[in-house]
């Protein structure tokens, strides 16, 4: 058979086609010299690009980055080539303020007031100032914005020649930002890829876990739909222990109130209360301004002063200092100062909304909004002053269990499939502290989440979904409900209460004492555990009770939830998740997701779906 006209194997005949030809055509060259050669090709483009970028910064067109710092030709040749190491930098930090972990072009993070540092410290370069990635900076964990970390570890090339290094680097940053220490590592360390696993703890008031108010949207369906599921007897059972929380509030608290205004205003503040949906004007819990008449009742009058819009308006940090104690203690510990020295006289607190402009008029409240702002000021102490019952917090411990293992948590973050195998993460371990402390009078839960890694918004989902599946006496196996394929909507949890409490570098450590080397040491962090229970003490659990107290952050998100008259949540429900497909099915079509609802679930974080917890 003539192969030239079959399009046999022949070589001779076909030498000339097949991949060696047309575009990709390399001739005779080698794998590596087509390589060398295509990078000689590529070079003189990109030594182009560099130059006129160099040119527009010397020239003053272009912007450098927050975090980089500029050095003329002399200034880098007159420091000289001095040697760097490959090192695991250990550090901690309060994010308030932060637009998160991880460098931004134009926006403070704590990477680039760290590399900021670095420079200033001398541990970076002048000629490696302008660019992080000249010196191999990554990572070991990411956080968003507003998220803490008492531990966390970034791997790069650094001058550590003087023996006085961290104390410099600490000298140049915020008192939000420590470095504990600095160890040599191998030259192939990675503080992303080398981390075992990752520790976190997550901060919630226990009042969280109370049931929706009765007359809150979801407070009214969850019984209905128990009743429908035949399920109503044991829904009463799983929410026994809370049971009378709202009915004694009504009859001490919101009866009395209303009892003492007008028939007309007291409707309307019934039913502004729980029968609207959320929305970025809805009033805050605040102070209004009262007076109590002769007979005791309460008498609600406009202010004379101007008061800030609703939309905005946030109340100052109390200037009381907070005090924490377990719950079975007396007050045996120290008060914790209330002072923040990073905080510059005139500047806004991290988390505070801008202070208003001089000169900027603000209409007075209405009767009703001052009297509902008074009224839910009321309610809102009332909640802060629960304390947990030890069933419901074994409750808590039983559903945070029903995390360990390996799961599919594609419901879990963002951007993720059902089938996605990156959505399958593993769970080592998730604990509730057994002793609530108190701080400031109100009762906090401490939550460990221990992980091989976690996806974007992963731990503060997890969060909410336990909390909702306690506070709307929902059967824990609806857990797994979750992992299957249906699409669940699982708000995030603010970010206050999240803190990386330290990345695990076990199998790296172990490897380092086996092969004992001469100057390089292991990545943890027990050496610095004083400082670091001191420093998570001021910097880091202070803010956020201090934020806390003054912005009630975990008040507005639940009673936001309860408020959103759509079915997404019915799937919390004893009818479980075809209550809540059922309920789409009947809706009007386009109509909001929780997620859309409520600000605070959709803000304006960088979404990521490879990201990391934050």
């Amino acid at each position: 058979m003539d192969q030239s006209r079959t399009g046999g194997r022949g070589r001779s005949q076909n030498k000339d086609r097949g991949r060696g030809t047309g575009r990709r055509r390399r001739t005779d060259m080698g794998r590596s010299d087509y390589k060398r050669n295509l990078a000689e090709r590529v070079a003189p483009d990109k030594r182009a690009d560099d130059a006129n970028k160099r040119q527009k910064l010397d020239e003053g067109e272009g912007n450098l980055p927050a975090y980089a710092t500029s050095f003329s030709k002399e200034e880098i040749d007159a420091e000289g080539r001095k040697p760097k190491k490959k090192v695991a930098v250990m550090l901690g930090y309060s994010g308030s303020g932060y637009k998160g972990m991880q460098l931004n072009h134009n926006e403070k993070t704590i990477e680039g007031d760290l590399f900021s540092a670095f420079v200033a410290a001398g541990a970076i370069s002048k000629a490696n100032a302008d660019d992080p990635k000249k010196s191999s900076l990554v990572r070991c964990a990411r956080t968003d914005r507003g998220v803490h970390a008492a531990g966390n570890v970034i791997s790069l090339k650094m001058i550590i020649e003087d023996p006085a290094i961290v104390e410099k680097i600490n000298e140049k940053l915020s008192p939000q930002i420590r470095v504990w220490g600095i160890e040599r590592t191998n030259g192939s360390f990675s503080a992303y890829q080398l981390c075992d696993s990752r520790i976190y703890e997550y901060l919630i008031p226990t009042y969280c876990f109370l049931p929706p108010h009765p007359e809150s949207f979801l407070g009214k369906e969850l019984p209905k739909l128990a009743e429908e599921a035949d399920d109503l007897n044991e829904y009463q059972e799983r929410q026994a222990e809370v049971s009378s929380f709202w009915k004694d509030a009504e009859e001490e608290l919101v009866k009395p109130f209303l009892d003492g205004l007008d028939a007309g205003l007291a409707a309307s503040i019934r039913k502004a209360l729980y029968d609207v949906e959320p929305s970025s004007t809805e009033v805050q819990p605040d102070t209004a301004p009262t007076v109590t008449s002769d007979n005791g009742t309460v008498e609600v009058k406009p202010t004379d002063t101007e008061i800030q819009p609703i939309v905005t308006e946030v109340n100052p940090a109390p200037d009381l200092p907070a005090t924490a104690q377990t719950a079975d203690e007396s007050n045996h510990q120290p008060p914790v100062s209330a002072s923040d020295s990073s905080i510059k006289p005139g500047e806004d607190s991290p988390g505070e909304a801008p202070k208003p402009k001089e000169g900027t008029k603000r209409a007075p409240p209405s009767a009703l909004e001052a009297a509902l702002k008074q009224l839910k000021s009321l309610i809102v102490a009332r909640k802060k002053a629960y304390q947990i019952d030890p069933k419901r917090l074994a409750r808590i411990q039983s559903v945070l269990n029903q995390y360990v293992g390996t799961h599919n948590f594609h419901n879990y973050t963002i951007s993720k499939l059902p089938r996605d195998p990156s959505a399958k993460r593993i769970i080592i371990s998730f604990t509730v502290a057994p002793k609530p402390i108190f701080i400031n009078e109100t009762e906090w839960l401490s939550m460990k989440v221990h992980g091989q890694s976690f996806m974007m918004h992963q731990i503060r989902k997890m969060v909410t979904m336990a909390a909702l599946i306690v506070r709307c006496g929902c059967p824990e196996e609806r857990m797994k409900d979750s992992y299957g394929h249906e699409k669940l909507t699982i708000p995030k949890a603010p970010s206050l209460g999240l803190l990386l409490e330290r990345p695990v570098f076990d199998t790296y450590n172990s490897k380092m004492r086996v092969e004992d080397v001469e100057g390089k040491g292991e990545v943890a962090f027990e050496k610095y555990e004083k400082e670091i229970e001191e420093f998570k003490q001021r910097e880091i659990y202070e803010r956020i009770f201090r934020e806390e107290n003054a912005h009630d952050t975990f008040h507005s998100f639940f009673a936001s939830l309860d408020s959103v008259r759509e079915a997404d949540l019915f799937y919390l429900s004893s009818l479980g998740v075809p209550a809540a497909r059922r309920q789409r099915a009947e809706g009007e079509k386009g109509s909001k997701s929780v997620e859309q609802i409520i600000p605070e679930v959709s803000d304006d974080e960088r979404e990521d779906a490879n990201g990391q917890e934050g």
